[in-house]
């Protein structure tokens, strides 16, 4: 599959800004099953940019406007090539998976994921009711299947719902929310059961006639971490695997670690517009 995704960001002031530094988390990765073919941003006011990776390998992009304006605007273009194929229900729990996961090594390995931050936070109670509905198997590759399904059942996807301040322990009280809202509940609950779990951004292609949710702007999902395999994505507010239709974009431990655009600036009030378009161009 070959796309080309177009986001732009437009920030209105109510005032007159004179100073203005950013950072732009909108650059695709490129791995074993995404390659990234072309890139390009365009600021307004142009400015110059610094690229760099963070800890978690993100591609971020820096820069700093000087002269007086009073909107600022971020487009990126990308062109990526995906292939991907379901895996994760063809993964047999062996006892060689079985001895990895309960490792100290392990653990330590990935302790970054393992534990809570302040979006991912749930407390025992709420584990408790989750683990009581679904079950208590020690296969993480099976419970983080049911997991993803019992999250995408909980949950009514509803925009107005919560806002990106949103915490876990309390859009799982509302079952309502989006995307972000999902993938914060269930990497808090997954790591309340010693799966390491990770936040993953990025594009989620919906085709025609397709019931997938997610394209309006940038999408969220989980990975979770498999014991002698690897990072598997899983999609709960959609209740599948992410496969070629799931764009990689930010990796981190929850969404303050891949915001698309973070910066400060000198001046009033702030109104944001965000246009995303996913173009199919080759399968």
């Amino acid at each position: 599959m070959k796309y080309e995704i177009t986001h732009i960001n437009t920030f209105n002031y109510s005032t007159t800004v004179d100073q203005s530094m950013n950072e732009i988390r909108l650059k695709p990765r490129t791995d074993e099953c995404q390659r990234l073919l072309q890139y390009r941003t365009e600021l307004t006011p142009a400015a110059l940019t610094k690229e760099y990776q963070d800890i978690w390998g993100n591609n971020v992009e820096s820069f700093f406007i000087a002269e007086m304006h009073q909107a600022l605007e971020v487009k990126t273009i990308s062109t990526i090539s995906i292939q991907r194929s379901p895996f994760i229900e063809r993964i047999d729990y062996s006892p060689e998976m079985k001895s990895i996961f309960h490792s100290n090594i392990f653990r330590q390995q990935y302790l970054p994921f393992l534990n809570q931050t302040g979006y991912t936070f749930v407390t025992q109670d709420q584990v408790n009711k989750v683990i009581n509905e679904i079950g208590n198997t020690e296969n993480p590759v099976r419970f983080s299947l049911d997991l993803m399904k019992y999250v995408y059942d909980m949950f009514s996807y509803d925009p107005g719902a919560t806002d990106v301040n949103t915490k876990a322990t309390d859009s799982i009280e509302g079952c309502k929310g989006v995307c972000q809202d999902y993938a914060h509940v269930m990497i808090g609950l997954l790591r309340a059961h010693n799966i390491p779990a990770r936040y993953i951004s990025g594009y989620l292609y919906v085709g025609e006639d397709s019931a997938l949710i997610g394209d309006a702007a940038t999408h969220a999902w989980v990975e979770v971490m498999v014991p002698g395999i690897g990072w598997v994505g899983l999609d709960p507010t959609n209740n599948v695997e992410a496969l070629e239709n799931h764009i990689r974009v930010g990796v981190g431990r929850d969404y303050a670690d891949v915001s698309p655009l973070q910066g400060v600036y000198r001046g009033g009030e702030q109104e944001l517009d965000v246009k995303v378009s996913v173009k199919l161009l080759d399968q």
